[in-house]
């Protein structure tokens, strides 16, 4: 079987044609289109279209809006009438000459999805007897008075339907919600809107299959959701639903939550010809649910924790209590030293405390001349600020009764400093007194003690050593750093 030359098929088709690429400039033109023009094909290949044809006025400004209409929504657009002057050739007399055409403008696409080409198929309507009575001054025949009077209520018509589908086009365009219609079995992108770009990275996805403009969500149940829409001519609503998208060519997938609907598009048949996605972006909101929830877990984790740190102290300041008004001031004490350093935990939103604030809190009641402290600044977590805060506590009123803040001399010298303990950090805290009365070891064990067994040893996973000096005690402290 021959095979069809198509470059002498559109050669020779009897119709005006030419095909213009997206700036407007002539790619090809056929014999006839340029018969009609009076203009060779060699003038306006790789010319402007307007460039050979100037017009500022209504004209011009209707045939462009025509073409920037094909470019943007990928669709056919049809002139019924439109007014144009020619220029007659100098062989012609030369000047302008004006003529009626109809026309039609059918987009190409390239390979990326985007309209490249735009092919013109005009139809001279003018009727040259009808300009020269016009001309004249002689009444046009009636046929052709019926004839014109039709084009002009054709165009009348069409400029009323472009003016509204124009409006419609903008509200769809500049809607908040992301909007889409997908048409074919292979789900052709043939709208969607600036929110819908927004969500998917502006990709171009005009005139694309989904499976190529979107290859990402395939993998997703998106797809399939869209399919089974098509094939059951029932809606599907979807909810907070997660879905990972490209957004920028060169960077990671991000995660969207978005809420929305796929409608079945239904045609003359009742068969689906497309459908219509229609949602909102979430991912805000969800993340803040998320967050709120996250938020209320951790604060009641928090406070099981205070509680059962609050019976504890209760239970072992009682244990070590000769007497209730003994217990009552001790446990009051404590607890006065543990919403110290909740307050410092609460002013960072528990993120952690500064050692040398939670030392600080225990010694200011002293005065500044009977402490000194030695250290870098140095953030806590939440569980080991609170450990060492009733550690410091302890210490410090053990100081304050028997110790070296029981005398007018004494001071207590706290350092702190980082080793390296086998690749890991670990907190290295020295407590000593100085210049207070000479300090021996309990008969008996106490809050203080229980504390370092439970929390530094048994939660935390440090250690604490008590040196009762001549001069004062000494204490080391060595904690793990998270």
């Amino acid at each position: 079987m021959p095979k069809i030359d198509f470059k002498a098929l559109f050669d020779t088709l009897p119709s005006p044609y030419m095909v213009l690429d997206r700036e407007l400039r002539y790619v090809e033109v056929n014999r006839a289109y340029a018969e009609t023009l009076a203009r060779a094909r060699g003038e306006l290949i790789g010319r402007h279209l307007f460039e050979a044809f100037p017009d500022d006025g209504e004209s011009g400004r209707l045939l462009r809006a025509s073409f920037e209409r094909v470019i943007e929504t990928g669709q056919s657009d049809t002139m019924a009438l439109i007014a144009y002057a020619i220029e007659r050739p100098a062989n012609q007399g030369g000047g302008m000459e004006m003529r009626y055409w109809s026309a039609v403008h059918t987009p190409l696409f390239g390979d990326d999805g985007r309209v490249a080409f735009i092919v013109q198929n005009t139809v001279d309507v003018t009727e040259l007897q009808t300009l020269k009575q016009m001309a004249s001054g002689d009444a046009p025949a009636p046929g052709e008075t019926s004839l014109l009077q039709r084009v002009q209520e054709v165009q009348q018509a069409n400029l009323s339907l472009l003016q509204e589908t124009s409006e419609l086009r903008d509200i769809f365009r500049q809607a908040p919600g992301f909007m889409a219609v997908l048409t074919g079995s292979d789900l052709t992108f043939t709208l969607a809107n600036d929110a819908y770009q927004q969500l998917i990275g502006h990709r171009e996805v005009m005139g694309r299959p989904i499976d190529q403009a979107l290859p990402e969500v395939r993998g997703q149940g998106f797809v399939n959701l869209l399919e089974n829409v098509m094939a059951s001519r029932e809606p599907f609503i979807g909810r907070s639903a997660s879905v990972v998208l490209q957004r920028t060519p060169e960077g990671p997938p991000e995660e969207r939550f978005v809420d929305f609907i796929y409608q079945p598009i239904l045609g003359p048949d009742g068969e689906a010809a497309g459908v219509f996605v229609e949602g909102s972006d979430v991912t805000d909101r969800v993340r803040a649910e998320q967050q709120q929830k996250l938020l209320l877990d951790e604060l009641n984790h928090r406070v099981k924790n205070t509680l059962a740190t609050v019976q504890s102290i209760a239970a072992q300041t009682l244990r070590t209590s000769p007497d209730p008004a003994t217990f009552n001031q001790a446990f009051e004490s404590r607890l006065l030293a543990l919403s110290s350093t909740h307050d410092l935990l609460t002013a960072s939103s528990w993120r952690g405390a500064d050692l040398r604030d939670i030392l600080l809190a225990e010694f200011r009641p002293h005065g500044t001349e009977r402490y000194r402290l030695e250290g870098p600044d140095l953030g806590l977590s939440p569980a080991r600020a609170l450990a060492l805060g009733l550690l410091f506590h302890e210490l410090a009123t053990n100081a304050a009764k028997y110790g070296a803040l029981s005398s007018p001399e004494g001071c207590v010298k706290v350092t702190w400093g980082l080793e390296d303990a086998g690749g890991e950090d670990r907190l290295v805290i020295t407590w000593t007194e100085e210049k207070g009365p000479k300090v021996g070891p309990p008969t008996r064990k106490g809050f203080g003690s229980r504390l370092i067994e439970r929390s530094l040893k048994g939660e935390l996973g440090g250690e604490a050593t008590l040196d009762y000096r001549q001069d004062g005690l000494h204490c080391r402290v060595v904690l793990p750093l998270d």
